[in-house]
C-alpha cells in the first residue's frame, strides 16, 4: 500500500502531522509493506528566493494578526509538537522560499533518502537555531550531508535551477487535481485523503480501511503453467 503525503518544509502542521501518522504507522501490523512517498507543496509559491520575513511579520501580513495573536499561535504550536515529542522553537524563526529544498527532495527520493532528508529538514527550519533561508545554498548541502548524500551531487542539483523543478510543479499540479488547498495532505493508495494533522488515532483508522479495502488478487488461469514451490521446480518430462 502506497501513502503519499503532500506538504512543505515550512508548514508547522506539517512537522507536527508527520509525526502523528508515524505514530499511528509503527503500530499499524502491515507497516513493513506501506510505502510512504512525500509530495511536493510550497505555501508560498510566489516568494523570491531572497524574500525573508520574521514568522510573525509573515503571519501578520497573510492573517491579518497583531503580533501577540501570531505569537500565541506559535506557542500552540509549540506545545502540540512538544506532545508528539518534537521540539519546536516558538520565537526567532523566519520564513522564505521552499522551491530549492522541493528540488532536493525529489533527488532525495532518487537515493532512497527522502524521508531522512524531509525529517531532517523540518528539524532543521522549527528547532534550530541557523536559519534555512538565510545561508544559501551550503545549508541545504549540510542537511544533505547529514541525510547521506554527497556534497558534491547535492550542490549539482542546487546549482541547476531546472534540476527537479518539472517534477516539483507536477506535485504541485496533482496536489491541485485531488483537490488539496492546504497541507499535510495525505492520501492512501488513491482512495482515501486525510487533510491536516490529525490524531493518530484517525490515521490509524484511515491505514485499516484502506488496507481492508484492497481488492483481492484475481488470478488468470490460462491452464497449468510450469512453476517452482516450496517442493522445487518440476522438470519438464520429453
Amino acid at each position: 500500500m502506497r501513502v503519499e503525503i503532500w506538504s512543505d518544509i515550512a508548514c508547522p502542521w506539517c512537522y507536527v502531522g508527520k509525526a502523528r501518522f508515524e505514530k499511528a504507522l509503527q503500530a499499524f501490523p502491515h507497516r513493513d509493506e506501506v510505502e510512504v512517498v512525500h509530495r511536493s507543496f510550497e505555501l508560498d509559491p510566489h516568494r523570491a528566493k531572497d524574500d525573508v520575513q520574521p514568522v510573525l511579520t509573515v503571519l501578520g501580513e497573510k492573517y491579518g494578526m497583531s503580533e501577540a495573536q501570531a505569537q500565541a499561535g506559535e506557542d500552540n504550536l509549540g506545545a502540540q509538537a512538544a506532545a508528539e515529542g518534537l521540539e519546536y522553537r516558538t520565537t526567532g524563526r523566519d520564513h522564505g522560499n521552499t522551491f530549492d529544498m522541493h528540488r532536493l527532495l525529489h533527488f532525495a527520493k532518487e537515493q532512497g533518502k527522502q524521508d531522512e532528508l524531509t525529517q531532517i529538514m523540518y528539524r532543521a527550519n522549527f528547532a534550530e537555531e541557523r536559519s534555512l533561508f538565510t545561508e544559501g545554498d551550503e545549508r541545504l548541502v549540510e542537511l544533505a550531508v547529514q541525510a547521506g548524500l554527497t556534497a558534491e551531487d547535492a550542490r549539482k542539483v542546487l546549482a541547476d535551477p531546472t534540476a527537479y523543478a518539472d517534477a516539483v510543479r507536477a506535485d504541485e499540479r496533482e496536489a491541485a487535481e485531488l483537490g488539496a488547498n492546504g497541507v499535510p495532505f495525505f492520501v492512501l493508495d488513491r482512495k482515501y485523503g486525510v487533510s491536516g494533522a490529525q490524531p493518530a488515532e484517525v490515521f490509524a483508522q484511515a491505514l485499516t480501511q484502506a488496507w481492508g479495502d484492497r481488492p483481492p488478487l484475481r488470478l488468470i488461469d490460462e491452464g497449468d503453467a510450469d512453476a517452482c514451490g516450496p517442493d522445487g521446480c518440476a522438470v519438464p518430462q520429453h
